[in-house]
């Protein structure tokens, strides 16, 4: 294995926190939500989870797409990270909503699946985060 990039973040106080990355280029609070009984107001570990995951599901998807000719350029995907509590377990749980205009719906579904198998971030979660993909 080539590593091409690693990121660096270092987290400090938990979901009531702060977080920096090496280079600087991002710096902010983080807070649980008040949904989860916390105060709210900044992002959190599942928002940020969230924003990483959706670019690069969008860059496997274009790969996927590219080498079957098909132009992907103005697709989306909406990325809904949910905290879940079953007992006394807290786990995460994942939809991928996945707009790709201009093809027919089966083969936008196809190609979500497709960019699901190579998308690092998918990879690493499957068997561990229930994840639905679907080609809206």
């Amino acid at each position: 294995m080539e590593k091409l990039y690693t990121a660096s973040v270092t987290a400090k106080g938990g979901r009531n926190g702060h977080i920096k990355s090496s280079d600087g280029t991002i710096e902010f609070e983080v807070r649980k939500p008040r949904e989860m009984g916390g105060q709210g107001g900044a992002t959190n570990p599942e928002q940020l989870f969230a924003a990483a995951w959706g670019p690069c599901y969008l860059g496997a998807l274009g790969a996927v797409a590219e080498r079957e000719g098909i132009d992907v350029s103005e697709a989306t995907v909406e990325v809904h990270v949910s905290f879940n509590k079953e007992g006394n377990s807290f786990f995460l749980s994942a939809d991928l909503d996945v707009h790709i205009p201009g093809i027919p719906a089966d083969e936008a579904q196809k190609l979500a699946d497709k960019a699901n198998h190579a998308c690092p971030y998918s990879r690493a979660t499957k068997g561990n985060i229930e994840t639905r993909v679907t080609a809206i």
